[in-house]
């Protein structure tokens, strides 16, 4: 809501704000004048984080790291996100779920792999623990299943190459993803490549 002194703009702070400062026509703006200047930035520090997560979601550590990053004061960030937070707009749990369905569906990465990600985004590990296990569960993902499937989606790619060095670039590839180290080995075996080297060559 913009407010008006003397007929020309001082800023805009919510409607809210407006009633916390008790603010109407005929009102004494010097008394308030501080108070006011804080609810602005305030104001503009709510849009900006709002603007952050409408672009995608985030988690409360990943919006606070970016909102630090353009100057914004830590004190007024912690209350912003804890405005967001008691509004629903943020909220980890909810934001560690779709990304676990997303990195475990879409991108085929592993149990802890996502857990991984989701620690680099500040998840506490407890939440991300809970979210994985919920998604996992919803969506029945089956671990073994998710590495021969990108093992032969990465297969084609390797087809140039001898089979041990085939071998050694698929497993990196699977590895790279979190998948443990005995579901990988099955399914190199499974798939019929040749065996090579021990795991340190891996």
């Amino acid at each position: 809501m913009d407010v008006l002194v003397d007929g020309k703009s001082v800023g805009a702070i919510s409607g809210d704000a407006v009633a916390r400062l008790r603010l109407s026509v005929g009102t004494e703006f010097e008394p308030v004048r501080l108070a006011f200047e804080a609810e602005a930035a305030a104001l503009a520090t709510w849009d900006a984080a709002s603007r952050l997560l409408a672009a995608r979601a985030r988690s409360r550590s990943e919006l606070r790291r970016q909102l630090l990053r353009k100057g914004e004061p830590v004190v007024r960030v912690d209350q912003v996100l804890d405005r967001l937070e008691r509004a629903g707009y943020l909220d980890d749990a909810d934001y560690a779920r779709q990304f676990a369905r997303s990195r475990s569906l879409v991108r085929g990465m592993s149990r802890r792999r996502v857990q991984q990600e989701l620690a680099k985004r500040g998840i506490a590990r407890e939440v991300a623990e809970a979210a994985i296990a919920d998604v996992f569960a919803q969506e029945g993902v089956d671990e073994y299943a998710a590495v021969e499937r990108l093992a032969r989606r990465k297969l084609p790619s390797l087809a140039k190459l001898d089979p041990i060095m085939r071998r050694r670039r698929l497993y990196a590839f699977l590895a790279r993803r979190g998948f443990e180290s005995d579901d990988i080995q099955r399914v190199i075996g499974a798939l019929g490549i040749e065996r090579f080297g021990d795991s340190a060559e891996e």
